[in-house]
């Protein structure tokens, strides 16, 4: 009788073989990873002996220099008088570091770095102080909103405008409690002074008395008219000048750089003035007729003497003469003593000013003719 041999045997057969195949696989790598494990933490106990070993021979070496040196030992940092240097030798020997410990402790302040900084220099300590506060206005500085930059530039410009300022101020030779009072003076004193400071209508001069005088643009030159005072001087200079009149009551003092003959003049025509009536301004009109006399001749003109209260002023364009002569100073053809003929062209009531013309105006009406049969 045949046996009859199933279909499912060899299959069984087959996943028993390959199950033991997996487990022999699983087995080989747990030893191989085991023994890798194993001899990486050998590699890593032998190589922590080799450095216990090797730092005990650098340490042992340490202290063998440190040691020698202890001798040769200098402090650097400290300019202490009360550094003791003794217990900082004794320290160095001791290797854990009780010295550093003491000074935090007596400070009341830990760390060896804190100890390191009460060790320097109090000028070192003072730079690096200084350092740090410059470099902490200016962080602050950029962190600022521009109002507020704009607020303290314009703070930093006025002030060095104060100080250019102060600067400038020329230093006065003579105290104030020394000088001489206005009442010793007397008109046409020649006296030697330096500028102080200048404006738009004159200079003010020290000449050593208890007021500074003014010197009048008008008194500063007989060749030329003067704009404004530093065409001809500046805060400084030494000047020439005459006493021209004083005021001791008032503490005022007028000054002049003009000569003896021209001041005569001035003086003569103020008495004159004062004897005589003036004519007053209200009592001239535009294209009035009037003569007069040249005083004074400038750049762009004359001064002429109509015997009103003030003079007249006769630009050189509205003379006469001047078509003859373009390019020319007004002084080519206008000079002082000189008499015009004059036309009355602006009367200005509050600055006190009149205006001329030597040029007959157009619309006044001509000379009539008659014609006789």
């Amino acid at each position: 009788m045949r046996s009859r041999v199933s279909m499912k045997q060899p299959i069984s057969i087959c996943l028993a073989l390959f199950a033991c195949a997996i487990m022999m696989g699983v087995v080989t790598m747990t030893s191989a990873f085991t023994i890798g494990g194993v001899n990486r933490y050998a590699n890593m106990v032998q190589h922590q002996q080799n450095l216990y070993h090797r730092g005990g021979l650098f340490s042992t070496i340490k202290a063998k220099e440190d040691e020698e040196a202890t001798s040769e030992d200098v402090v650097l940092f400290s300019d202490d008088d009360n550094f003791d240097l003794k217990a900082f030798d004794a320290a160095k020997e001791n290797s854990d570091g009780a010295y550093v410990a003491k000074e935090a402790k007596d400070r009341n302040l830990p760390g060896k770095q804190n100890a390191r900084w009460h060790s320097l220099s109090p000028k070192v300590k003072a730079r690096i102080r200084k350092e740090a506060q410059e470099r902490a206005i200016t962080n602050k500085k950029k962190r600022e909103p521009s109002d507020v930059k704009k607020r303290r530039l314009m703070m930093s410009y006025k002030k060095s405008q104060r100080e250019k300022k102060r600067a400038s101020r020329v230093k006065r030779s003579i105290p104030f409690d020394e000088r001489t009072p206005l009442s010793e003076l007397s008109e046409g004193m020649d006296m030697n002074g330096t500028v102080i400071s200048l404006t738009n209508f004159g200079a003010y001069i020290d000449v050593g008395t208890e007021c500074d005088g003014l010197l009048h643009v008008s008194q500063m030159s007989e060749t030329f008219f003067v704009e404004h005072p530093r065409q001809v001087m500046s805060p400084g200079d030494e000047v020439f000048v005459k006493v021209r009149s004083t005021n001791p009551e008032l503490k005022k003092l007028h000054l002049t750089k003009l000569s003896e003959e021209v001041l005569a003049k001035e003086v003569a025509q103020k008495l004159d003035d004062e004897q005589e009536n003036r004519i007053p301004l209200d009592d001239l009109d535009v294209d009035d007729e009037l003569w007069g006399e040249i005083r004074r001749v400038t750049d762009f003109g004359a001064f002429v003497e109509l015997g009103a209260v003030v003079d007249g002023f006769l630009h050189f364009m509205d003379h006469p003469s001047f078509p003859d002569h373009l390019g020319e100073k007004p002084n080519t053809f206008m000079s002082v003593g000189d008499r015009v003929r004059v036309w009355v062209s602006d009367v200005d009531m509050e600055k006190n000013r009149i205006k001329l013309t030597a040029n007959r105006p157009q619309d006044l009406p001509g000379p009539r003719r008659e014609f006789v049969y």
